[in-house]
């Protein structure tokens, strides 16, 4: 953080969507009597009163993720000796880094006559809510720890529930849905960064044979198999997904043309010499590498084309859409 901003005589701090501190300066600190390791990477809530926890619960998380800003809000902080501070905050949410992020700047709240005639009714309407809460905070307490167990159930459900939308259940790779809103990200990535990626189409060959010969168990058993195979091939940046059926996607992040050749045909010759019991278990690939005048049905498309090449050319082989061009 610059020394401006560090020292800027109104509070700053931001945090994540889920309200952990990601940076504060020094004015803020000053302000609610802290150090700067006390605070970072905790909870915004660490440092208000239960009442005030409430609030922000109630108005500040669905007000900024509604409208993407808070303008005036008026509440307190919790000093180092659990004394209420009280202050007038503004905050945006805004993407940034891959992430949203909520910055907000904090004026402390003084006793003067121009900031008592703008705050007067919501001073007095929170007066009296605390006047009415105030017997009631014990019962409040254990609410709020009630509550923060089963935000931590809900967490867990939510998290489940993403992981099965995002998830194919047959295989456990990423589904198509997954795969098109990253298709998305890198596209944006190349014209933002130039940051160039390919892709890879991958069919098994005769795959209706095997389903016929053998069963459609065995079918499932082997895309199940080959889903593992490609995982345990594939890098931490890729993403390997089941696009459909017998066809399946893997994003090559940071990767050019001659690059997606190769790792396409470690793709194929490791399927290819792999034990696959009885049966005989062999994919076609085909790649495209992102070029300015891409979209993202575009690249799709190439790369579909040179599957298809693959497949016309006898299977079991790897083309780039790029070499189609060139013919």
């Amino acid at each position: 953080m610059d020394i401006q901003l560090d020292t800027a005589p109104c509070g700053y701090f931001s945090i994540s969507d889920s309200g952990v501190i990601m940076s504060v300066n020094q004015t803020l600190l000053d302000m609610i009597g802290r150090e700067r390791d006390e605070l970072m990477g905790k909870h915004i809530e660490s440092v208000m009163s239960v009442t005030n926890k409430v609030f922000f619960h109630t108005y500040f998380y669905p007000y900024i993720q509604l409208y993407g800003h808070v303008d005036e809000m008026y509440f307190s902080f919790r000093n180092r000796e659990q004394e209420d501070v009280p202050v007038l905050l503004n905050g945006v949410r805004q993407m940034r880094d891959g992430q949203h992020i909520v910055d907000c700047v904090v004026v402390i709240m003084r006793k003067r006559i121009e900031h008592e005639k703008d705050i007067l009714n919501t001073k007095t309407k929170l007066q009296e809510l605390y006047q009415a809460t105030q017997e009631a905070n014990q019962e409040l307490e254990r609410l709020h720890e009630e509550y923060k167990i089963k935000e931590q159930a809900l967490i867990k459900v939510n998290e489940q529930l993403e992981l099965m939308a995002s998830t194919d259940l047959l295989t456990g790779l990423k589904n198509r849905r997954f795969f098109q809103e990253k298709m998305a990200h890198h596209l944006s990535l190349y014209h933002e960064e130039q940051r160039e990626f390919s892709l890879l189409v991958m069919d098994i060959d005769h795959f209706k044979s095997i389903n016929d010969t053998y069963g459609h168990p065995i079918g499932d058993l082997v895309l199940g198999n080959l889903a593992t195979l490609l995982l345990s091939i594939s890098r931490e940046v890729d993403v390997v997904a089941r696009y459909g059926g017998e066809e399946f996607v893997i994003i090559l992040a940071n990767c050019g043309e001659e690059q997606a050749f190769s790792i396409g045909e470690r793709y194929r010759s490791q399927v290819a010499s792999a034990d696959w019991g009885e049966y005989h278990v062999t994919v076609s690939i085909g790649a495209a590498t992102i070029s300015a005048t891409d979209t993202e049905l575009s690249v799709f498309q190439k790369a579909d084309d040179a599957l298809y090449a693959s497949k016309t050319g006898g299977r079991n082989r790897v083309t780039h859409a790029a070499s189609l061009v060139r013919r």
